[in-house]
């Protein structure tokens, strides 16, 4: 629906009475809210009711809603379901939205074959086979691979073996690292025997196999083969380490995550204990931002419901600091997704309740830890956007800043360039070079007027586009920063009205006589901002990194071949010429700004041929 015609008053009397997944969206048409509902007219419905009684938060998302859409689930789980899907696509502003794409490995042992396979992996599947973890590092996995293939022996290729078939045993049977059950050199039941001690290890059961491997020591030591005995020797002290690093009080056989968190007013670090079989396999913390206005069981709630929508395995039981939301109907999901009924806890006392404590005590930690650098962070970025937004007066956020600049020498070779930030952060990813086709000489403006017109039309074609231009160019920047003043500012209108996207704002900066910005020029009006500010810093670092790129660009153009030929295009100056200006001048740079004295000092040049040059590089100054 057309968000000029849309209608709230009358699109709240539509809403059904089901549940499902409601999309709100701003004037410009992006998502900035996502949220599932039991009664999806219920829900929506109350945005609109008693303002009063809001949060800050809530009140400044109403504000911006132009329009919203709604999709109808079977069930409240699917609602949840779809709603964290969204989330992850769309990142709205105003969710609080966990930016997490990190994959823990797993021990994996196959269990549908004779002879099982053991090797690490990131993908947790439903394929009966036996898993271990997550780990939060590669490192502990290696090590308790690497520990497996020198107590059991347990293969780590995936050759097909058949009984009866022997083939040529690999590298590993000759290393001592398996006993080459493809050559027939061990059973099936021996390997058996072998692939279960491997379980009982990863399983936390790890008394056994040292009394084991002390009684081989000293079997090996009382036969004086003294090499394998310390090679055993060596085994337990590596097993030994592993289960200091990796056991903890509890031996509960259950497996479970430990859920704390810590915050401050803008923040909140959260802490994951991965325990299989009373060991910690593995722990990590999670940063959120924008967490203001935000109360503690929301905050949780939105963690767990999207911090198990994204990871590969759910544990049987889940021990949190405090209630969520929704209990029963998160526990629901996830127990349909793992297969399995799971619990979420909130313990009260006991062993449960100091497990809670030692995460709640690390993420408190990893805040004060991180605490300061996160708030320079948000100084720098959010913070100095906040000092853009109230220096311009404007009351729409500036989510994505786009800048472009011009690099040329007199003209020769005219390229530009096109930078993102987005959350005052530069995107690379969308970053884009251009060169300039239809301005001949050194004409700023025109080629400004070139640039935006190609990367506007750009954007009303995008669904035509490659995915690669769809990614920088679908987008639309909240404001264009530009590195001039008037003059710049009208190319880029002017190139915006001709393409019916007068909506796109425009800031120029004002130089002072030493060429710094000392202002901001937005709808024909100066507008200071203190130049030790966290916003003034932003928009530095934005004319720095557009003007490197565009000088980076303009120079992997340049070459020999390139610079001879903008010498060529002067009439009176051949190959002896070109030569001696270069060797008096240095480059074309210095030529181009060389007055008429200073050309006819050159050897060879004459008054003819020094106005030539003089001339050639000023024609199209402006």
């Amino acid at each position: 629906m057309d968000k000029n015609t849309f209608n709230i008053p009358e699109e709240l009397k539509k809403l059904p009475e089901k549940p499902g997944v409601y999309i709100m969206k701003d004037e410009k048409d992006a998502v900035i809210y996502v949220g599932k509902a039991k009664i999806l007219k219920n829900r929506v419905r109350s945005y609109f009711q008693n303002l009063a009684n809001h949060t800050p938060k809530t009140k400044r998302l109403v504000s911006q809603i132009v329009s919203f859409e709604y999709i109808i689930t079977g069930s409240e789980v699917e609602a949840l379901i779809l709603e964290n899907s969204l989330i992850k696509k769309h990142s709205p502003k105003y969710n609080i939205n966990l930016k997490d794409d990190k994959t823990y490995p797993y021990i994996k042992i196959t269990v549908n074959e004779d002879f099982p396979v053991i090797y690490s992996t990131r993908r947790h599947e439903k394929d009966k086979a036996k898993y271990f973890g997550p780990y939060t590092g590669s490192t502990n996995v290696r090590e308790n691979i690497d520990l497996i293939h020198k107590l059991w022996k347990i293969r780590s290729c995936k050759r097909k073996i058949e009984e009866g078939k022997p083939t040529k045993p690999c590298l590993n049977y000759h290393i001592g690292l398996c006993n080459a059950p493809c050559a027939g050199y061990e059973s099936r039941e021996e390997y058996a025997l072998s692939v279960a001690k491997a379980v009982d290890f990863l399983s936390g059961k790890i008394e056994n196999t040292e009394k084991e491997l002390e009684g081989k020591m000293l079997e090996y030591s009382e036969n004086m083969e003294y090499e394998k005995a310390a090679e055993i020797r060596d085994n337990i002290k590596a097993l030994k380490t592993l289960r200091q690093r990796q056991i903890i009080e509890s031996m509960h056989s259950d497996e479970r995550d430990v859920i704390a968190y810590a915050r401050d007013e803008e923040n909140a670090v959260f802490q994951v204990f991965f325990i299989r079989s009373g060991i910690i396999t593995g722990r990590e913390h999670f940063f959120l931002n924008d967490c203001e206005g935000t109360d503690n069981k929301e905050l949780i709630t939105k963690f767990t419901e999207q911090f198990y929508s994204g990871t590969p395995y759910i544990p049987k039981e889940i021990l949190i600091q405090s209630e969520i939301e929704n209990t029963q109907l998160i526990s629901d999901w996830l127990s349909e997704v793992k297969g399995k009924k799971v619990s979420i806890l909130v313990p009260l006392k006991g062993e449960k309740k100091n497990l809670v404590r030692m995460a709640t005590g690390n993420a408190m930690l990893t805040l004060e830890k991180f605490g300061s650098s996160l708030k320079k962070e948000y100084a720098k970025t959010k913070g100095a956007l906040k000092e853009l937004q109230e220096a311009l007066g404007i009351d729409f956020p500036l989510n994505r800043i786009e800048s472009y600049d011009i690099s040329n020498t007199r003209g020769f070779e005219s390229v530009a360039s096109m930078v993102v930030y987005e959350e005052g952060k530069p995107k690379k990813s969308d970053y884009r070079k251009f060169r300039i086709r239809s301005v001949q000489g050194p004409d700023d403006y025109a080629s400004m007027y070139e640039v935006i017109t190609r990367r506007f039309k750009r954007y009303l074609n995008a669904e035509n586009a490659d995915e690669n231009a769809r990614k920088s160019f679908e987008k639309m920047p909240d404001m264009i920063f530009l590195d001039g003043g008037e003059g710049q500012i009208s190319s880029v209108t002017k190139a915006l009205a001709e393409l019916n996207l007068q909506g796109v704002r425009v800031c120029g900066m004002v130089k002072d006589d030493r060429h710094r910005t000392r202002a901001l020029l937005y709808k024909g009006e100066e507008r200071m901002l203190p130049i030790n500010s966290e916003g003034f810093k932003l928009l530095t670092r934005i004319q720095d990194e557009v003007h490197r790129f565009a000088i980076e660009y303009h120079r992997s153009l340049r070459s020999k071949k390139q610079v001879k030929s903008i010498l060529d295009d002067i009439e009176g100056i051949g190959e002896k010429r070109r030569k001696a200006l270069l060797l008096h001048f240095g480059d074309v740079e210095k030529i181009g700004k060389a007055s008429l004295e200073e050309l006819s000092r050159v050897d060879g040049m004459n008054s003819k041929s020094a106005e030539a040059v003089y001339a050639f590089f000023r024609k199209n100054k402006t």
